[in-house]
């Protein structure tokens, strides 16, 4: 039996071995010298385990008693974060050499943090599901805080660590009372606890974990950390918070709910629903006055949270797919913008001011064109790939009866397209001014390209991404 779960969870003990082996050998080599390898070979270790994963995974596989499952809801995201944290580690490398802030720790805390967004996701039980969350949380308060000779930084790990230890104290009091009243901590058992009618207190914790989970997808009104740990963590690192654990604490709050709530789906639909309201609507207003286009993009992710949330409020099969469609091109669209981020320097310098973009299409045409692809798919332009993605959860909420929910997304995504094309209008007609330096690595040329194109391409058949969320949320919603 040991054999058989230790099989199912092959993908996360290979990669926290080698987490560990990483530590040790580079404690005892070179320590910041390894940093640059290391980097590289955490990158390719993630790509392999993907590949590994997508082609050896098939059906249902339960592990140490039901704790644990693999299927291909748990597939779909396990690929999804280790191929978004692959690529924020090939596009960080260079910028934070060239900045003195690489460190041997950093892709070992991703490795880490990795393994417990994989473990959340297959997650079927409140204890592996907090177990999970607590290592991926404990890496990324560290990844905060990397600069340590910088206050800001400083300040945005521990504003991380004291909000995310409020969130972690509701959830695992939810989780209690859940316990307390299903007489049981695995989903399984808890569905079946919360057939008929479900007790007052099994409601309560259920509450209880949801606001636990939605401080880690940074839905209103949870998401008061968000921008200021964005401004305040080195870029890479921000790009990082806005990718894999967004997935990740998307697919936990899907499963959760689902696997765990799901005889009492009119209750939760209605929370996910209000938060998804307040998510997109802050998200698009709070954003117009930002300065900062970390702060702008910190809260840009807050709004599309709020349209992820809107799938999942629909409450079937097809709004778990549609989610999931939409965390797809999220990441993909993400990936590409704070990559055009990291190459804004100015003097050697790294440069966040929106306002440092004035005129910039006249000195780098290439990279200006790039990101206005990627800044009117973000905000839901057609023909680009972003405007798919909110099809998708618009379709959802409509055929979830939630008509004034999809309605709500549609303003609230013309709002939000003001300060995506506010960039693009400063790049193209703003005002002459001081340039930006012109970018060297062709890493970050390369994924600021590539993702520009996933957006134009990606609208023939969505690199058949479609299909396979169908096949994972028909895994979870039965």
């Amino acid at each position: 039996m040991i054999q058989s779960d230790l099989n199912i969870i092959l993908p996360e003990i290979v990669i926290a071995v080698y987490a560990m082996l990483a530590l040790l050998g580079a404690v005892y080599t070179g320590k910041d010298k390894m940093a640059g390898m290391l980097v590289w070979l955490t990158a390719a270790l993630f790509v392999a385990m993907a590949f590994w994963i997508g082609a050896t995974g098939d059906g249902q596989n339960l592990a140490f008693g039901g704790m644990f499952v693999e299927d291909d809801f748990s597939r779909f995201a396990k690929i999804m974060v280790l191929l978004a944290g692959a690529a924020i580690l090939l596009m960080s490398q260079e910028y934070m050499t060239r900045m003195g802030t690489l460190r041997f720790e950093y892709p070992i805390l991703i490795a880490l943090g990795t393994v417990g967004m994989m473990t959340m996701v297959s997650a079927n039980d409140l204890m592996t599901l907090y177990m999970g969350l607590e290592l991926q949380s404990l890496s990324l308060y560290i990844l905060a805080s990397m600069r340590r000779e910088s206050v800001k930084s400083t300040e945005a790990g521990l504003k991380y660590f004291v909000l995310g230890a409020l969130a972690s104290g509701i959830l695992l009091y939810g989780a209690s009372l859940t316990y307390g009243y299903a007489g049981t901590t695995n989903f399984a058992g808890i569905i079946a606890s919360a057939e008929g009618q479900a007790p007052v207190g099994l409601l309560l914790g259920m509450v209880m974990v949801m606001i636990g989970l939605a401080f880690k997808v940074s839905a209103v009104p949870f998401h008061m950390w968000t921008p200021d740990v964005y401004e305040g963590s080195p870029t890479p690192v921000t790009a990082y918070f806005a990718t894999a654990p967004k997935v990740a604490a998307m697919a936990l709050l899907a499963r959760t709910l689902h696997d765990a709530f799901g005889g009492v789906v009119g209750d939760w639909q209605q929370i996910l629903a209000v938060l998804s309201v307040l998510s997109m609507f802050l998200g698009s207003i709070a954003a117009i006055g930002q300065r900062d286009i970390k702060r702008m993009m910190a809260y840009s992710t807050i709004g599309h949270m709020g349209f992820a949330l809107m799938g999942l409020a629909s409450g079937g099969s097809f709004g778990v797919q549609a989610m999931l469609i939409y965390m797809a091109i999220y990441v993909a669209m993400d990936i590409g913008a704070f990559t055009f981020i990291l190459t804004m320097h100015r003097d050697g310098q790294p440069v966040t001011e929106i306002s440092s973009l004035n005129n910039y299409a006249n000195s780098h045409p290439t990279r200006a064109l790039a990101m206005l692809i990627l800044m009117f798919s973000l905000a839901g332009v057609p023909p680009f790939l972003g405007f798919f993605g909110k099809l998708y959860v618009l379709r959802a909420a409509y055929d979830g009866g939630l008509a004034w929910l999809a309605v709500a997304g549609v303003i609230a995504s013309v709002i939000g397209a003001y300060y995506y094309l506010r960039i693009v209008y400063l790049m193209y007609f703003g005002a002459e001014g001081e340039t930006l330096d012109a970018p060297r690595s062709p890493v970050l040329w390369g994924i600021l390209m590539a993702s520009a194109a996933v957006m134009v391409i990606g609208v023939i058949n969505l690199f058949g991404i479609e299909g396979m969320a169908q096949a994972a949320a028909a895994t979870l919603v039965n």
